[in-house]
């Protein structure tokens, strides 16, 4: 007999349902949530990596293909109509497809992305209550809205004593309650499921330590240029106000004094007031001056910035976004460099397509009594911009040569990646066969009654 049991672990690290899997302690849970937020928001280049990377993915076509039995050379009607009601309840939700792909696509950032699903009894249009609202008034349960569980709003995970995951703890950040929601009930989106963390891995987290570094590089530039612009504060005070028997006036005026120092700034507040304080000889006892620096700075701090800019966007494989902007990259490097980033984008489409096909549909299908064992698939269409030109000659080459026949099958698929609208090939066909019939009575109506035989020509049309 087999052993079913299982005796070992995954290794992931955790502890009270908090996952420790990161080495670094500032990008773990909540706090890492943050950080990748901040790391979005506030950078111009990893935010136009993500935006490029959400708008493709928000434009790929999604669609209900029905079951696909090897056996069988087509779908059989039943499967047809199952496939029809799970395209029917994706476009019947309260939120639009490409408004809730919007929001699974924080997986990318975050790592992960929690989704509940809300069902509804679909009771037709003239509902108003909104647990029942649908285009559809055939009584099944459909899609209400799969909403996202925000990544800052989690305690804790939930493990079963195998190491799945059972559910996700939240905490809403309006009311201050607490939300259990179950795995059964909700959909995890994740970049990689590596020793089963539900917390994935964020696609910029290799971008974090040149962020890191161009960020503070960055706030050192803004000071640098205002302490050149604005002069080096310096303050002359007395000696025994900065000795360690200094009385408590004393220590009281140098601190005034810092604070003056650290805190000037060449703006419209600009101007200090100082005690006028001589010594016994006449000389200024307390001073303030701005030197201004000399000379340039050995470091190219717009090269270095660049680079950090130039590895962030290597980490995604968008680094095409940077072609053009230091007056270098040619066009066949920054079409290789799209392909690749185009790639990346298919996979993670196909990710989100898995879930659906794994969790969501067959769920969904249960709840209706349908059968699970035939389930429909959701199936991502082409990511990547066809090119009309190169396609047309190779097609125009391969027909040529007798490689490739044309069909309806072959001028059907151009129509489809040209964006032409599909044709009737019946109805064309009829309306052929109506114009040769029509062809063929013009002809007819020119035909002479009389055609004049061999002997009836006149004697003299030889001479």
């Amino acid at each position: 007999m087999p052993d079913f049991s299982e005796l070992g672990a995954t290794g992931l690290r955790r502890s009270g349902g908090v996952i420790t899997e990161e080495f670094l302690n500032n990008l773990r849970g909540v706090t890492g949530a943050r950080v990748w937020r901040e790391m979005a928001d506030n950078d111009p280049v990893i935010g136009a990596m993500m935006f490029a990377v959400e708008r493709l993915l928000t434009r790929v076509e999604f669609r209900i293909d029905p079951f696909d039995d090897p056996g069988e050379d087509d779908p059989t009607a039943k499967d047809l109509e199952t496939a029809n009601f799970v395209e029917s309840c994706r476009h019947d939700m309260s939120d639009s497809w490409s408004a809730t792909v919007s929001q699974i696509l924080s997986f990318l950032l975050f790592g992960w992305s929690y989704h509940e699903i809300v069902y509804k009894r679909r009771g037709g249009p003239t509902q108003t209550d909104a647990t029942k609202y649908s285009r559809h008034s055939d009584g099944k349960i459909g899609w209400r809205k799969i909403p996202i569980r925000a990544q800052e709003t989690l305690i804790r995970w939930e493990f079963s004593d195998h190491g799945g995951i059972v559910a996700m703890e939240q905490l809403d950040p309006s009311t201050g309650t607490r939300a259990v929601i179950p795995i059964e009930k909700a959909l995890l989106f994740r970049t990689t499921a590596a020793k089963g963390n539900p917390e994935g891995r964020s696609i910029i987290r290799n971008a974090y330590r040149p962020w890191f570094f161009k960020r503070r590089i960055e706030e050192f530039e803004a000071i640098g240029i205002e302490r050149d612009l604005a002069g080096l504060p310096v303050a002359w005070v007395p000696p025994q106000w900065m000795s360690a028997d200094a009385t408590a006036d004393e220590k009281a005026a140098l601190a005034a004094i810092q604070n003056i120092v650290t805190g000037v700034k060449r703006n419209e507040a600009e101007g200090l007031v100082l005690p006028t304080v001589y010594s016994n000889d006449g000389h200024k006892l307390v001073d303030f001056q701005l030197m201004n620096s000399g000379g340039s700075r050995q470091f190219d701090i717009d090269k270095t910035i660049g680079r950090y800019d130039q590895r962030m966007t290597m980490t995604i494989l968008a680094d095409f976004i940077l072609l053009g902007h230091g007056k270098v990259g040619s066009f066949a490097l920054g079409a290789s460099k799209i392909d690749l980033f185009t790639t990346a984008i298919e996979a993670w489409a196909k990710m989100i397509a898995d879930v659906f096909n794994d969790h969501a549909i067959p769920r969904l299908l249960k709840a209706n009594g349908m059968d699970v064992a035939r389930c429909p698939k959701l199936v991502v269409g082409d990511v990547s911009a066809v090119d009309i030109a190169q396609i047309a000659d190779y097609v125009s080459k391969m027909t040529s040569a007798g490689v490739i026949v044309t069909d309806e099958d072959l001028e059907d698929h151009m129509r489809k990646i040209a964006s032409l609208p599909p044709i009737d090939h019946d109805e064309r066909k009829a309306k052929e066969e109506e114009d040769a019939a029509q062809q063929e009575a013009t002809e007819a109506s020119y035909e002479p009654d009389y055609l004049p035989e061999e002997d009836d020509a006149p004697e003299d049309a030889g001479e």
